[in-house]
């Protein structure tokens, strides 16, 4: 069982994990044994979460969301099977709390009139000083 926060709980029967052999250091290991793993979630079926967080969590994955609604988060950072599969957790757990912090509105406001005027006197002094660079008749 996964423990994101005090609401959202992912069971183990949601996650899929598979080892693959990683590239990168590790001399005739990495020949040998599959320590990367492919960890796979199934959030859109998932039950743990509701449907506003599951939106921004499809959003915040990007590209590591399939077409059937899974996120695939793939770790080859070490090379302990074990601390992969870790690593791969952590990150997931990561991106969920990410996705329920809702975002803040924004609120569009206007610039005030003392902006307003100050800017487009500068404006004014500077195309009268460009102005004045031309050539001398």
């Amino acid at each position: 069982m996964l423990k994101v926060n005090d609401q959202i709980t992912i069971q183990d029967w949601e996650l899929t994990e598979q080892f693959v052999r990683s590239s990168g250091p590790g001399g005739q290991n990495v020949n040998k044994v599959s320590t990367a793993v492919e960890l796979r979630f199934e959030a859109e079926r998932s039950p743990s979460l509701p449907d506003p967080v599951k939106r921004r969590l499809k959003r915040i994955a990007g590209s590591k969301w399939t077409q059937d609604g899974a996120l695939i988060l793939f770790v080859q950072d070490t090379r302990s099977q074990p601390r992969n599969r870790e690593i791969a957790r952590e990150r997931l757990a990561e991106m969920i709390l990410k996705a329920t912090h809702v975002p803040k509105r924004r609120i569009a406001t206007k610039p005030t009139k003392g902006s307003v005027r100050r800017r487009l006197d500068e404006k004014k002094k500077r195309g009268e000083v460009k102005a004045l660079r031309g050539k001398v008749e």
